[in-house]
């Protein structure tokens, strides 16, 4: 119950916002961002995301502003890893109003046709060198760079590297995911001695097939029922 002096219109205005990093991997580590076509920050560039409903949870709202803004169609984003990142909440972050985001770290195979939400004017892929550098909006390059972090450390002791090599790859294929990803070169015979020897990690197809680097026709993989690396694949141990 409440009293009858209760008045809801004296506390201050809050709101919860998502915030997601997408990411996906070409010739090099690439993120979504979008060109806010509104105040604040208008004209700047931003992560996707936007406000949470009244009658929908965090993770649906994430969900929702994934499919709206990076053109991916619900079938399409079976294929995406989404995690939750973490909550950024700085009381200065936002200047309309105290705004607390939780963030999303999401990886796709597929790079669709990034389409904007509404108060987007724009949405692009770029290198995430390219963005780290640019202006930001809000508290963005914070919640890019925790994300950045956390995709290089899963990469090292999670199977999730095969995500953004696709349904199916070759060794070629998923070393280069890696290296973009971690930014920096593999060393060929280390790096497939140590994949072939992680139980669950990879299981061939039996196809062959000319990779996305070129040169002779490999075998073809796709991803096993592990999903923890044990042990695990350290930086350092396979770098050229």
């Amino acid at each position: 119950m409440t009293s009858s002096n209760y008045d809801p219109r004296s506390f201050p205005p809050f709101a919860v916002t998502v915030d997601i990093v997408v990411l996906t991997v070409t010739s090099r580590l690439e993120v979504l961002v979008i060109e806010r076509g509104r105040d604040p920050f208008a004209g700047w560039w931003a992560l996707p995301g936007g406000f949470v409903l009244p009658d929908e949870s965090i993770d649906a709202a994430a969900e929702r502003e994934l499919l709206e803004e990076t053109g991916l169609t619900s079938r399409k984003l079976a294929g995406v890893h989404l995690e939750q990142l973490g909550t950024f909440g700085a009381v200065d972050r936002d200047p309309r109003m105290r705004v607390v985001s939780v963030a999303y770290l999401a990886l796709s195979p597929v790079q669709a046709e990034p389409s904007g939400g509404t108060d987007a004017a724009a949405a692009y892929w770029v290198g995430v060198d390219e963005a780290a550098a640019a202006p930001l909006a809000f508290d963005h390059h914070e919640v890019l760079d925790a994300a950045v972090g956390r995709a290089r450390a899963k990469l090292e002791y999670t199977t999730l590297a095969t995500t953004l090599a696709g349904p199916d790859f070759t060794l070629g294929e998923l070393q280069h995911v890696y290296e973009a990803v971690w930014d920096q070169k593999l060393d060929r015979a280390n790096f497939r001695r140590k994949v072939l020897a992680t139980k669950g990690f990879v299981v061939p197809t039996g196809e062959r097939r000319t990779g996305k680097e070129g040169g002779a026709p490999g075998a073809v993989y796709r991803a096993g029922i592990g999903r923890v690396m044990a042990p695990p694949l350290m930086r350092g141990e396979v770098e050229s």
